[in-house]
Order: C-alpha cells, then structure tokens, then sequence
C-alpha cells in the first residue's frame, strides 16, 4: 500500500469510519503498486508464502527494472521467468549479486535468508529437457530450497535411474521432467513415497505435437502420487514442490521444538 492511503486508512480506523475488519480488508486490497506498465502486488508474500513472480516474456527492459526495484525497496526477493538474453544481461549488470541464467531464461536475486525450507529432486529424462529443468531449479532457489539435479535418466536406458533412488527417496518431493512419450514420471512415482510432479516438456519428433503426447501420457499416469503441470512449465512444477518442501521443512522444526520443551 503507497504511504499515504495507509495513513487515510488508519484515519478512518482510529475516526470509527471502519471496523477492524473492514480495515484488514483494505489493506488487502490495497498492498499493491500501480507502475508504469504493470500492478505490483505487494500483499502476495503474505497471502500466499512468497512475493509475486514476474513473467519477462514480452515487458520492456525499462518495465523490469521498474518492477526489480519496486520489490527490492520491500525486501523481497526477486524472480523473473522467461527473460529475453539482452534482457538478463543488463538486468545482471545492473544488481550485483544477481544471478541470471541463460539456459532457463531466468533472473533472480535472494532476500530470504540462508536457511534452507526442505529438499527437492529434479530430474530429466534427456539432456534437451534441460532449459525446463533448470527453469524449476532457479525457482527452487529463489524459494531457499536444497535442490538435487538428477540429469539424462530417461526410460531408453532404465538402467541409468536406480543408483540415484537414494537420492530421490531423501527429496520432500520429487520434479520429472521429461518430452517424448513422457514415461519418466510413472517409473519414477513407483520409487518414492512424495508428492512427484511432472513437467511435459515440447521436445520430440512430428507425433509428439509439441509435447501434447508426453502431456497425455503422464495425465494417464498409473503412479498414484504423479501430478501434471502443463508443458514446459518448469516454473509451476518447482513453485508447488517448493511449497510442499517448505511445509515439511516447517512441521518437522515445530516437532523438533516440542521435544524440546519441559514438561
């Protein structure tokens, strides 16, 4: 909320104008930024565990810059998707200790804190998933998740996933991002007992149809615990398995503090 309708809502609270709950209702409304280009909303961190995400895809360099420094000027963190390369570039010239990644189209500068909210495992069927899966890991960080990469195991050659089982047994929850057939996804659900989200990715021949076949495929999955996001949004898949590794990560400090307490 800009300064002063914070304070001509306060008024109105402290002249009777309104009740407590009219005035949290305000505030929830009224948590945002109108820029030049774009609404800011600046109540999200609250609503909803993180600050808003900005997708790149299409905003003017002088639009990204407005919105980075908007949300640094209120502590948060900062997550841009899908950002053109000269894009990325000035932005990391700009912020120092940014970090901008050219293969997942992302930028993004830490504000939470070294402490680490839970575990999660990506994984890729091949090595032309990668610009996904690296989209999901970038987002993982930004939400100061640990993150395991676990690269090019798809099912054409099956006996390249059981040595990593391990690894994906320990993770909170599981991402499998895979093109093709999308098979990745179900013989990966039949090892863990977590949450697995699977990312169809466009890669593949004329019959994929731009990853509508994998998309199909892993919707029908046999794999009780495998959920689908749509294709190639590695974002959506991290930020939900983000948000199940940070409520784990949260319920077993709570655990962890009631052992401790005295009787």
């Amino acid at each position: 909320m800009e300064h002063d309708r914070l304070i001509e809502t306060a008024q109105a609270l402290l002249a009777g104008e309104l009740n407590s709950d009219e005035f949290l209702a305000q505030l929830d409304q009224q948590r945002s930024a109108s820029l030049a280009e774009a609404e800011l909303d600046l109540d999200r961190h609250r609503r909803c565990g993180y600050p808003e995400v900005v997708f790149g895809q299409g905003k003017s360099l002088a639009n990204l810059l407005e919105l980075v420094e908007r949300l640094l000027e209120e502590g948060s963190p900062v997550l841009v998707t899908r950002i053109a390369a000269d894009s990325g570039v000035e932005l990391a010239q700009r912020f120092p200790g940014s970090h901008y990644n050219e293969l997942a189209r992302t930028f993004r500068i830490d504000q939470l804190g070294d402490e680490r909210l839970g575990s999660v495992a990506v994984v890729t069927a091949g090595t032309s998933d990668a610009p996904v899966a690296e989209e999901a890991r970038e987002t993982l960080l930004w939400m100061n998740a640990d993150v395991t990469m676990v690269r090019d195991v798809g099912v054409a050659g099956p006996h390249r996933l059981p040595k990593h089982v391990d690894k994906l047994r320990a993770a909170d929850a599981v991402i499998v991002v895979a093109g093709m057939e999308g098979a990745l996804p179900s013989v990966v659900g039949g090892h863990v007992a977590c949450p697995v989200f699977a990312v169809p990715t466009s890669v593949g021949y004329g019959a994929s149809f731009g990853g509508v076949a994998a998309l199909l495929g892993m919707l029908n999955s046999c794999a009780s615990n495998v959920a689908v996001v749509n294709i190639d949004a590695g974002f959506k898949a991290a930020y939900l398995a983000g948000l199940v590794a940070q409520r784990v990560a949260k319920a077993s400090a709570a655990s962890k503090s009631s052992l401790h307490k005295p009787a």
